[in-house]
């Protein structure tokens, strides 16, 4: 009964005309952001973060989550027509969409992939909203102890369940670590600004995020050849037969499954989710021969996994206050940007904020499976826009974005530093997604463990002695002892090896 009068106060919130009109933004720029390959959600938001400084902090969120779990929409319409994955979770929905596509069956994929990810969408929303309270109820007996070793635990979580090398994932959680050092420690004492007036109120997210994501993907897609299909498949019949129904439905409740699992775990995420999803399918599967020559499942699973894990990685942020993800850390840049302690009082301070903008994922996803279907001609012709003409429109707006923010030439300076060091870490494969959890949770774990200390007068048994915070270390310790393990570390090299 609770729940149902949360959601009420959702959907009062999330009905507003103008919260309508940017969950209708978000989830539009969010499509097409997945249909133009070299273009993902962490790089959009990235760039738009500074347009979101004017709106409304509710109508800001939601715009933002639109564009994330509308790009995985987007993602699958030409991994599907032309076997170009838009996004990286829509990677495996190629291997089988395509091969539907070429046998006159486009429709019918493309209608699975919009089913799949309409029900996972919806589903994992439920599921978000069922977890919210109780998560929420714990997280307000947390103190500076217990918020200290979550975030202790959301960082080693981040290294060992991200994609790559082990060592240089921690590297880049230290990077990010040092990064968000920069500035005016809580004491008041100057630190690493290296006399630079302008790096006394330490480096802004914006610029970070903007340069690391949004600049460095840029750098990397000019210097590949136009990715063009030579095949574009028509669309014709998109009804599934009574034989597909009955194939696709279990998968879609099997991918909603693993999504939501995964999106939940730390560096884990849709792309994981969709990998993940596929393998299963693939081997429970009674018609395993036909995966990877137009298996149903094989684009029903997937497609249902990185929707659902879109929904379900929200649940560590507006609970916890700790992002799961690259996405879910700019959600909560965004936050903190507008002013909002992310964390269990969001949904005391400002309930509206908190059910609006869960219940507006139900309208996005709506939204999306109405856009996407009649829109498919649009998507696919925007894939001839030439990127010599469409990247440099995209670094003008950065600019002109990131200079709003403090009216600062400094900070464009800094935007095109991280352009570059985003696009060197991409060149010595070092995932970026670590640096910004790091650069994010580094001076909040600093803040609560300073607390936790001044409050137990420098004891720092008090992490062991208070129960959730043990158990969150003990978490922690399995984590860190896990990867000396060689059977962990042969799965997860498996598990990650197409990401």
């Amino acid at each position: 009964m609770e729940l149902l009068q949360h959601l009420a106060t959702g959907l009062t919130a999330a009905l507003t005309l103008q919260n309508l009109v940017y969950c209708f933004i978000g989830a539009f720029l969010g499509t097409l952001i997945g249909v133009l390959p070299g273009l993902g959600p962490v790089a959009t938001i990235a760039m738009l973060l500074p347009a979101t400084y004017t709106l409304p902090p509710t109508a800001a969120l939601i715009m933002l989550a639109g564009i994330y779990y509308g790009a995985q929409y987007g993602g699958s319409t030409t991994a599907i027509l032309i076997n170009i994955p838009g996004e990286s979770s829509s990677v495996v929905t190629a291997i089988d969409g395509y091969q539907m596509a070429r046998q006159g069956r486009a429709g019918v994929a493309l209608f699975t992939a919009g089913m799949g990810s309409f029900i996972a969408g919806c589903i994992g929303v439920l599921i978000l909203a069922s977890f919210a309270v109780p998560l929420a109820e714990i997280a307000f007996e947390f103190g500076p102890t217990e918020y200290a070793s979550l975030m202790i635990l959301g960082l080693v979580g981040a290294t060992v369940l991200s994609s790559g090398s082990l060592l240089k994932a921690m590297g880049m959680v230290i990077i990010g670590l040092l990064l968000g050092l920069v500035g005016t420690d809580v004491n008041g004492a100057p630190r690493y600004s290296f006399g630079i007036q302008e790096l006394s109120d330490g480096i802004g997210f914006v610029a970070v995020a903007m340069g690391v994501f949004g600049v460095a993907e840029i750098i990397g897609n000019l210097e590949k050849d136009e990715l063009r299909g030579t095949f574009v498949a028509k669309v014709t019949n998109m009804w599934p037969t009574r034989e597909d129904t009955r194939r696709m439905i279990p998968a879609i409740l099997r991918g909603t499954a693993v999504g939501a699992f995964f999106g939940i775990l730390p560096g884990a995420g849709a792309a994981v989710a969709s990998f993940s999803s596929y393998a299963m399918e693939k081997k429970i599967s009674r018609h395993s021969e036909e995966f990877g020559h137009g298996a149903i499942e094989g684009v029903a699973g997937p497609e249902s996994a990185n929707n659902a894990a879109a929904q379900t990685a929200f649940i560590p942020l507006l609970t916890l206050g700790i992002p799961a993800s690259a996405t879910m850390a700019m959600m909560l840049g965004a936050m903190t940007i507008h002013d909002i302690q992310p964390g269990p009082q969001v949904m005391v301070s400002d309930p509206a904020l908190f059910w609006g903008l869960i219940v507006s994922m139900w309208f996005g996803n709506l939204i999306l499976i109405i856009l996407n279907l009649p829109l498919i001609g649009i998507w696919v012709k925007l894939l001839t826009v030439p990127y010599r003409v469409l990247y440099p429109a995209i670094l003008v707006f950065c600019s002109i974005g990131v200079y709003t923010v403090s009216n600062s030439a400094f900070d464009i300076y800094l935007v095109c530093l991280f352009g570059v060091v985003g696009y060197m870490f991409s060149k010595l494969k070092c995932e970026p997604a670590p640096l910004l959890l790091g650069f994010i949770l580094g001076p909040l774990m600093e803040e609560n463990f300073r607390r936790a200390l001044l409050l137990s007068d420098g004891n720092f048994s008090v992490f062991l002695t208070r129960p959730i915070s043990l158990v969150l270390l003990v978490i922690t310790g399995i984590l860190l002892l896990s990867i000396l393990l060689p059977a962990f570390r042969k799965t997860r090299e498996k598990a990650f090896v197409e990401v």
